[in-house]
């Protein structure tokens, strides 16, 4: 057992009250709006019992008409509570939606556009946002020819990005990256002057493992020689490990929540553990949190956790992307109490 703090016991209709509390400016219209709070209102997020259930109202953000989102990145800087990063596939580009309570999303806002006169960003997707030094630094991935590339772009005000470099900044050089680097997650370490990024990287339709990079400019990546610092284990990740988000505890330790893939095409969201972020990760044992769900959106598929330590409510929330077939939306969970195990 992983104890992170002692929190109380488990209350779906404690969950349905917090996250329905709250409303946020003009949303976009849902294609399966949230049931009233009620006991019922929510399922469970796996088919065994681990504290995390999902909203059995449907996705967050997303629908036929604005089409799939995928892979997002939450964060708290902005002028909203959670300000979503995502990327849209029928735009090949970055946008952000916004929302006060973590359900309700404003309509998307392009941020930055794939740049087809680069010759590596025809398609564009799989981004990370912080807000460091008055900025917002956006790392991305740029895709053409078969191969996936890093990108790096800055902001001023969160919706308007430039780019740093019109060449990208982290490209697959060893063997074990394939054709492909991707779905960077960059972390400020301040006491060090250092950026901290984690990437997947191999086949580009899915990714294989997760590699380890530091750099003090955000442009120069220095490789972990411990590359590829986490692989895929066993049963419901047999197959591969894609994209991740890693956040320090209030411990020191360092949680990554990632994609494990039995097959290629069927996903599921898990997490582990480590001392430092990149060696001796130990996986929870109530993995995987997140799990296809039959008659649901994301019945196929689960993709690409972003997370919140939500400290005040004593719970994590997590968004992902959940696909049905050819269909591909947001999806939202929660666990009340910051107790994983």
């Amino acid at each position: 057992m992983v104890i992170i703090t002692k929190v109380s016991k488990f209350s779906v209709a404690t969950i349905a009250i917090l996250v329905l509390f709250a409303s946020c400016g003009t949303r976009q219209k849902q294609a399966n709006p949230l049931p009233p709070s009620s006991e019922t209102g929510f399922i469970p997020a796996a088919s065994h019992d681990n504290g995390w259930v999902k909203p059995a109202g449907g996705p967050v953000l997303g629908n036929p008409e604005i089409g799939t989102c995928f892979d997002v990145n939450v964060i708290p800087d902005g002028p909203a509570k959670y300000n979503m990063y995502f990327s849209w596939r029928p735009k090949m580009a970055i946008a952000v939606s916004r929302s006060e309570n973590g359900t309700e999303w404003t309509d998307p806002v392009i941020v930055l556009e794939h740049d087809e006169t680069s010759g590596w960003e025809d398609n564009l997707n799989r981004s990370c946002t912080i807000f460091w030094n008055g900025k917002y630094h956006m790392w991305y991935t740029g895709q053409a020819r078969g191969y996936s590339k890093i990108g790096y772009a800055v902001s001023d005000d969160g919706e308007h990005f430039e780019r740093v470099t019109k060449d990208p900044v982290l490209v697959p050089t060893f063997n074990y990256e394939g054709y492909s680097v991707m779905n960077p997650y960059v972390m400020r370490d301040e006491e060090r002057g250092v950026f901290r990024m984690w990437y997947a990287c191999g086949e580009t339709y899915e990714p294989n493992m997760i590699g380890y990079a530091e750099s003090t400019d955000g442009i120069n990546w220095e490789r972990s020689p411990l590359n590829p610092i986490f692989v895929h284990g066993e049963g419901w990740e047999q197959d591969r490990i894609g994209g991740c988000e890693v956040h320090k505890l209030p411990d020191g330790r360092f949680i990554m929540f990632y994609i494990g893939y039995s097959d290629i095409n069927t996903a599921r969201i898990g997490a582990a553990i480590s001392p430092d972020g990149i060696r001796q990760w130990e996986r929870l044992e109530s993995n995987p949190l997140v799990e296809p769900t039959e008659g649901y959106f994301d019945a196929s598929a689960c993709y690409k956790p972003s997370v919140f330590l939500d400290k005040e409510n004593n719970r994590w929330q997590l968004w992902y992307n959940g696909r049905f077939e050819g269909m591909e939306y947001v999806g939202y969970a929660v666990h009340e109490g910051l107790e994983l195990e």
